[in-house]
């Protein structure tokens, strides 16, 4: 399977200006937050990590408008003694331009864990799944993919390893978490999928 199976392509507004993240030999690396306005006229606002080098070439100011080209990645931390995924954007190339807003997604890897198929009270048909899209050094980054009307039925239908090819956006979704000291308002990220379909494996 190709590793170049995982591709981003956002053209939005800066809503954060770029604020150190971490290090990891000898790279620095930063974190902002990208505004991505739907058709719907809500906004996606997608956390975005890039190199300290590929920041350099430009000089950024709050409300630019930039496309970003890269990879969605996942991550798994602590919190609480609990393990949390996180998602964002890893960055490999900016672009100060403007035009209109873009939210391009393509995934392809194998469903690592059973679809969730569920419909909404009012019939709307939905379709949770989990990709574990491969990366170099035989790593790979669970990424989480809702799919909606016929194309949920059709992926319900599939089973852990087969091999799903995704279209869609990453989008971001507000949700209120009950704990022990109460409840807190936190933001999930998935993709939207528009098209998916099953990847024969060759050989």
């Amino acid at each position: 399977m190709e590793l170049t199976a995982n591709h981003i392509t956002l053209r939005g507004s800066l809503s954060s200006m770029p604020q150190f993240s971490h290090e990891n030999h000898g790279r620095r690396f930063f974190r902002f937050s990208l505004e991505v306005p739907r058709l719907s006229g809500a906004v996606d606002v997608l956390p975005v990590i890039a190199r300290e080098d590929v920041l350099n070439a430009m000089e950024l100011s709050d409300g630019e408008m930039l496309t970003i080209t890269g990879q969605v990645r996942s991550h798994n931390v602590r919190e609480d003694g609990r393990r949390r995924l996180l998602i964002f954007v890893f960055a490999s190339l900016i672009v100060c331009e403007d035009g209109e807003p873009l939210n391009d997604v393509v995934l392809e890897g194998p469903l690592c864990r059973e679809p969730t198929y569920r419909k909404t009270p009012l019939g709307r048909e939905i379709c949770d799944v989990m990709l574990a899209v491969p990366r170099a050094f035989r790593r790979a980054d669970y990424l989480p993919c809702i799919l909606w009307g016929r194309t949920a039925l059709e992926c319900s239908q599939f089973h852990t390893r087969d091999i799903l090819r995704i279209t869609g956006r990453l989008q971001s979704r507000t949700y209120t978490k009950v704990t022990e000291t109460g409840s807190e308002e936190r933001t999930a990220y998935e993709v939207s999928a528009l098209t998916a379909q099953r990847v024969e494996e060759e050989g």
